[in-house]
């Protein structure tokens, strides 16, 4: 938890807002104008500083169909970590930015981090297996943590996702969320994201019950938070990642809406005033 609040000040539900970055150079759904992605993520993140979020998360999203690391393609790496420098021009200094690179991209997103100086990376498969429609992923705790030693890139946390979205934990069956999350702080890891089944399903609160208090490490909750339900996460989740919410009519491929966030936020700080 030290490792934690060095980098979030609050202690407690912090409001991450997601940059679904529109599809980068090499993919199949590349517009052809990068200006025009590297401008909207800038649009995005003014919107999030207005609005005070704690902190934003950029990922490639609509990057698909997703490959496993060992295919993704150097300008992966260099649009993102371009794109990430530009964000951090317009965020307030102190507002912690990460990075997640799909899929599984975790020692790419590791290496933008240490280039842009961003505070956290989202990784993938940190410990057992799983098969997501990208394909199989394989724990890579002991790789990752090897590799942010070996560019000197300890400061940037890894937070890292329980039992993935998108994906089938059939070979894990007989592992429980608790027996997972156990063995993430046992590898390392700097915090643990709950989700629901897919993109902005919202995680069961039994599952944060599952963990709250049995973990030392943050809990995170990473999918389907709204204004409507943040009361049942906001006293046991030290940050809450909000992408399909904060979009025009609640779909991750849409642009932010304003109003939405204003109103989330209107909700959190009454519950921080309560």
């Amino acid at each position: 938890m030290n490792r934690f609040l060095k980098v979030f000040q609050n202690p407690k539900c912090n409001v991450v807002g997601m940059i679904h970055l529109d599809a980068l150079p090499g993919t199949p759904k590349y517009s052809g104008n990068f200006s025009e992605i590297i401008d909207k993520a800038k649009h995005e993140a003014s919107i999030y500083s207005k609005y005070k979020l704690d902190s934003v998360l950029i990922e490639n999203m609509h990057d698909v169909p997703y490959v496993q690391e060992s295919s993704l393609g150097p300008e992966t790496v260099a649009c993102m970590s371009r794109i990430a420098n530009e964000i951090k021009k317009i965020i307030p200094k102190s507002m912690p930015c990460g990075i997640q690179v799909l899929a599984c991209g975790n020692r790419q997103a590791l290496a933008v981090a240490k280039a842009c100086d961003l505070q956290y990376i989202r990784a993938e498969g940190f410990v057992f297996g799983h098969v997501a429609d990208e394909g199989y992923t394989d724990a890579c705790a002991g790789d990752i943590l090897r590799y942010r030693r070996l560019i000197d890139a300890e400061s940037v946390l890894v937070f890292t996702d329980l039992k993935k979205k998108h994906s089938s934990h059939s070979i894990t069956a007989d592992t429980s969320l608790l027996e997972t999350a156990k063995a993430a702080e046992f590898f390392l890891t700097d915090g643990i994201i709950v989700t629901g089944t897919s993109t902005g399903h919202a995680a069961s609160p039994g599952d944060l019950d599952a963990l709250y208090g049995k973990v030392k490490v943050p809990l995170i909750i990473g999918s389907g938070v709204t204004k409507d339900n943040l009361k049942d996460y906001y006293d046991k989740s030290n940050v809450v990642i909000i992408g399909s919410h904060f979009k025009i009519d609640g779909h991750w491929a849409n642009d932010l809406c304003e109003r939405t966030i204003q109103g989330f936020m209107e909700v959190l700080n009454k519950l921080k005033n309560k």
